[in-house]
């Protein structure tokens, strides 16, 4: 094929550039960043209240008819619910990736219908509600004060009349949850004597409510009439301030004797519940957890987000102020700062290695050019996709910048090598080069793109991971290739100079001698390299072996490297939940609370923290549940880089070379030292998932499931014996659960035969408990342009112990009232605060924090699983874990896949299926190197490790098929096997070591980052770093060997057919390797 057009024409080859570059820097200021691709699967949650009933009520009488009605919705891949004591009911739907999350949202809330009819009247009333599952949070906030001038329902109800309508305006907020329930509520505290007094029970204070607390209709005066003036009719509406429901009329008598709600019970406006009470640094305050809708710019809605807030702030009252908990964009930026300045060092270290080799600028710079063109064009190809700006597509263009630089070295290359045989004209040497290697390109092109367009049609979580990565590689790969065809030979034509143009006379400058100096050196080594390359050539047997021993090291590596999803990152903030013990009251789980707030303030680390006492991110709402939200200080004021290493040594700190005691995992190991003398309470800390839109926690999400649907108190035991054994593993640092049916109840029996003799029945006796006890939701009011409940329950004075139960009253059938003791029995029993559901069974979800990856914890679990689990019990994945256990099935799918893609378009480029072995069985020793490398600095075989493997294939791949074409080239002029072999090595040997050298050494500072995101930079770089330096290695005595033994056996299926015509540099070549000492020079003539 012929591409000297565009050498002869460089404005068109520049012109294609530049067009690249234009639609690329379109696409980069179009695209959304984010911190990885949305890959959380669709999730929909069914949610509502049964207010009074405890958790094993609200499981029978609401999730159960509502689950069995949603089992099945289309695309479900599995449910989850769960249920609490405070009548809470909340059913998880997860779908696979890619259903269309408005449509599932939309056949969940079909299904939820259809078992409305089987829900209790209360639950119907207060309503079920069917929302689409945010993929994370993008911001959380908090409205606080340093003096504690407001109370936490001022600022809980200021949040949600002021702030949070504000926010849910902007553009890509999908939802802004906020774990207070101190929302304003018209609270009727009911005197249980005095209701007995005039003969009253809590459901006549409903209806009541429900004859006066009303919005009416009256209509108008004069309509359709003749009358010269029309009157609207109003009543005055719902009762709006307490004293208006003081003034209530519960009885009104013609003797004049009137009782008001006054004289039964005493109204205020209270909270609507008083469960849940937050701190910031230990002042009262309000969280707020703003959502993004999938698919939106995470980083747009954070900085308007944050703008919107600040503006707010300026209107808040005096003291008021807002503090940013956690900032996703704050870890993003920074990561992505820390991602572009190793993109500019690797630059600069590639330019010094090709500079070194093709020792003269204008060359250097033609490599220099292409980089730039092929990453920013790779952006509008992103852009068009639907991708977005992430890590991932970051990491992918630092890697791509070898392929791209290879592209070009390769052109520049063989361009010099046409001037270096006598060319006097750059134009004719750069056509004659390019007519020669243009297939090659196009062919290493290919194979290239071949090794990621498989991996892009995965499915699954892992399949949207790689699907962006190999895109972007591929794009990026052929952008670079079609550089190679145009750009890099125009530039060639006009920078590059023939050799004689060059040589000036006059003494030698540093440089010069430098590159002398170089080249002597490099002859020597290509002089040593033919040797060694003839002697494993003649060992056939040895090679044969190698590549045994290759592929027995690779299996080997993937067995014993341990494999996780993604690594874990600092990302500024951590959460700390702590478990007291069952039935632990409210007051002393906060005294828990504060004693670890205490704690927490006194680490340097830490900058603020967020105290929630009440609710737990893992086991949900209880008195005895507390969450931390954890801000650490700013990246920079905890960086632990070179320069902060030599300033902690002059002062006196020299143990910040080996660890940072201000990053994450130093804070969180001094988390659990000093909260281990709280024996009173399960205290878990943990950052936030890499990964959002998941779960709260980074650990292994596992479930257990009890499939005889026997008693909760066997099923309890089951799980202890199951952590007990996982915790003895070595892969588990800590596995927990925070369910526990040993909470203190009381089971209420109703004496039927004592109701019916009384004329009353149990339906009376327990609405009588349910108002005085639970609480009724009776009515509503406006105020502040917002509507608010009306709630009844007995004062708390009343509900404390159980002899109360003597005091208040139900009404019997002659109208006479009776202590509500009379009627039942109280057995002390133990119970679940909670009840948790697993795809309909009964399941008890356990916390396991790893001790190494989450891919060696996986293993432990499933063994474990498999020797203490009795019959019936089994146990399921959720969350992040369920995809990682998918995603590590299908790992080594992925790179069969890989290999076979570029054995046969090998195989149909060389027209063998033999030939194509001599290149794909000299890959395993690079991945090897890759495992061998990630083993040895301490990395796990994730994500990014994955990505560097693919990327290997590619270029290793790409490696071997140099050599090999060249190879094969020199042997269809009729030279031997052996000696075609060995000078298609030796003529390649220096671009693969220029090739394999600028990435080794340019990734080098991804290899030893130690800023933001370092982790997974660390991965990406030992991995890429190992591959092609132990591949390299391997490759160039391996191939050509190989391509002997394959082309032989070729040759005895097809004979090759020969051309007479005399080859001029092929005879060179000889000529040179039969007299090494006579330095021949031919002057190719007959080039145009």
């Amino acid at each position: 094929m012929s591409f000297s057009n565009f050498i002869k024409r460089p404005v068109l080859s520049t012109v294609i550039s530049i067009f690249l570059v234009l639609l690329g820097i379109i696409g980069l200021v179009s695209l959304p960043i984010e911190q990885y691709p949305d890959i959380a699967p669709p999730t929909i949650v069914v949610q509502t209240f049964y207010t009074g009933a405890d958790a094993q009520t609200v499981m029978s009488s609401v999730v159960t008819p509502l689950e069995e009605s949603i089992n099945g919705v289309e695309n479900m891949t599995y449910m989850t619910s769960q249920t609490t004591n405070a009548g809470l009911a909340r059913i998880t739907v997860y779908f696979k990736q890619g259903t269309d999350a408005n449509m599932a949202a939309v056949n969940v809330q079909n299904r939820v219908s259809q078992a409305q009819a089987l829900l209790p009247a209360e639950v119907t009333r207060v309503g079920v509600t069917v929302t689409k599952q945010q993929s994370s949070n993008v911001i959380m906030y908090s409205l606080t004060t340093d003096d504690g001038r407001y109370d936490s329902k001022f600022l809980t109800n200021y949040n949600n009349i002021n702030v949070i309508p504000l926010l849910k305006r902007i553009n890509g907020v999908g939802n802004i949850h906020s774990p207070s329930m101190s929302d304003y509520s018209m609270r009727i505290w009911l005197q249980p004597d005095k209701m007995k007094q005039y003969g009253l029970v809590p459901s006549d204070i409903s209806g009541v409510l429900a004859e006066q607390n009303i919005e009416a209709a009256p209509g108008s005066f004069g309509e359709n009439s003749d009358v010269a003036f029309e009157y609207t009719l109003r009543y005055k509406g719902r009762l709006k301030k307490p004293i208006d429901y003081e003034n209530i009329i519960l009885t009104s008598k013609t003797t004049g004797q009137t009782l008001y709600l006054k004289d039964v019970a005493k109204i205020e406006q209270g909270s609507l519940m008083y469960s849940v009470f937050l701190k910031n640094n230990g002042e009262p305050a309000v969280m707020g957890m703003v959502q993004q809708v999938a698919g939106s710019n995470a980083t747009q809605i954070a900085t308007d987000v944050k703008a919107a807030l600040a503006e707010a702030q300026k209107s808040m009252p005096p003291g008021m102020k807002v503090t940013i908990e956690q900032d996703v964009t704050e870890f993003l930026f920074a990561s992505i700062e820390e991602v572009v300045m190793t993109l500019f060092i690797t630059l600069v270290l590639v330019f010094i290695v090709v500079y070194v080799f093709l020792q003269d600028f204008r060359s250097t710079l033609i490599p220099m050019i292409a980089v730039p063109v092929a990453l920013v064009g790779t952006f509008f190809f992103l852009w068009m996709f639907g991708f977005s700006i992430n890590l991932l597509t970051l990491s992918a263009l630092l890697l791509a910048i070898a392929i791209v630089v290879d592209d070009a070295i390769v052109v520049v290359e063989a361009v010099h090598a046409k001037l270096d045989q006598g060319y006097d004209n750059a134009l004719t040497a750069s056509i004659d080069a390019m007519n020669e290697i243009s297939s090659a390109i196009i062919s290493i092109t290919l194979v290239m793109a071949s090794v990621f367009v498989p991996v892009s049609f995965m499915g699954g979580t892992s399949g949207t991971f790689y699907r962006e990565f190999g895109v972007t590689m591929a794009v990026s790969i052929v952008i670079s290739a079609v550089n190679a065809l145009t750009l890099s030979p125009a530039l060639c034509a006009i920078f590059l100079k023939p050799k004689s143009e060059e040589e000036g006379a006059g003494k030698m400058s540093f440089v010069d001698r430098f590159h002398a100096g170089f080249n002597h050196v490099f002859d020597k080594v290509t002089n040593k390299y033919k040797k060694g390359v003839e002697r494993v050539v003649n060992h056939r047997v040895a090679t044969a072996i190698g590549v045994v021993a290759g592929f027995a090291l690779l299996v080997l590596g993937m067995i014993f490297t341990s494999t996780g999803l993604v690594p874990d990152e600092d990302t500024g903030t951590l959460f700390c939940t702590v478990s007291a013990a069952p039935g632990t009251s409210q007051e002393r789980t906060k005294q828990i609370a504060n004693e670890i707030d205490s704690m927490l303030a006194s680490n340097p680390a830490i900058e603020r923290r967020v105290q929630i006492v009440g609710y737990n991110f893992i086991a949900g709402q209880g008195s005895d549940q507390a969450t931390f939200i954890i801000k650490l200080k700013p990246f920079g004021e905890r960086s632990n880089g070179f320069f902060n290493k030599i300033k902690a040594t002059f002062t006196g700190d020299p143990m910040r070379w080996f660890v940072n005691p201000l990053e994450a995992t130093s804070v969180l190991g001094m988390i659990y030292k000093q909260t281990a003398a709280i024996k009173d309470a399960q205290i878990l800390a943990f950052p936030p998932p890499m990964i959002p839109g998941f779960a709260m926690n980074n650990g292994v999400s596992m479930t257990l499931q009890d499939k005889t649907g026997g008693d909760l108190n066997k099923f309890f035991k089951v799980a202890q014996d199951y952590i007990a054994a996982l915790n003895k593993r070595p892969e588990i640092q800590k596995a927990m659960t925070t369910y526990n049916p040993n909470y203190p109840q009381y089971m209420v029996d109703v004496d039927v035969a004592k109701c019916k003799q009384a004329g009353t029945s149990p339906v009376s006796v327990l609405s009588v408990m349910q108002g005085y006890y639970g609480g009724l939701y009776a009515s509503n009011y406006n105020a502040y342009g917002k509507l608010f409940r009306v709630m009844i329950q007995g004062d708390a004075a009343t509900r404390m112990r159980p002899d109360g139960l003597s005091n208040i009253y139900v009404r019997l059938g002659d109208g006479s009232m009776a202590p509500v003791s009379e009627f039942i029995t109280l057995r002390r029993v133990y119970g679940p605060s909670n009840i948790a559901r697993f795809n309909l069974f009964t399941s008890i979800n356990l916390n396991i924090t790893p001790k190494g990856t989450t891919g060696e914890a996986l293993k432990a679990c499933e063994e474990v699983a498999k020797e203490s689990l009795p019959m019936g019990y089994g146990y399921e994945y959720s969350g992040l874990t369920r995809s990682e256990a998918e995603a590590s099935n299908s790992t080594a799918m992925i790179f069969v896949l890989c290999l076979v893609f570029v054995y046969l378009i090998l195989s149909a480029q060389y027209e063998s299926y033999l030939l194509p072995l001599s290149v794909i069985l000299s890959i395993p020793f690079g991945l090897a190197g890759a495992f061998l490398f990630t083993m040895l600095f301490g990395h796990s075989n994730d994500i990014y490790m994955q990505i560097s493997l693919i990327m290997l294939i590619g270029l290793l791949a790409k490696n071997a098929i140099l050599i090999v074409q060249f190879a094969l080239e020199r042997r269809q002029t009729g030279m031997a096997i052996r000696y075609s072999a060995i000078l298609g090595a030796a003529a390649r040997l220096r671009p693969i070591l220029m090739t394999s050298l600028a990435m080794i050494i340019g990734l080098l500072p991804m290899m030893f980052a130690s800023g933001v995101g370092k982790n997974g930079n660390q991965t990406l770089g030992a991995a890429a770093v190992g591959g092609m330096l132990l591949g390299t290695l391997f490759q160039i005595f391996i191939v050509p060997s190989l391509f002997c033994i394959f082309q032989w056996l070729q040759e005895k299926l097809t004979p090759l057919k020969f051309d007479d015509e005399e080859n001029a540099e092929a005879l060179a070549e000889l000529a040179q390797y039969a007299n090494k000492a006579k330095q021949i020079t031919i002057n190719n003539d007959n080039d145009d």
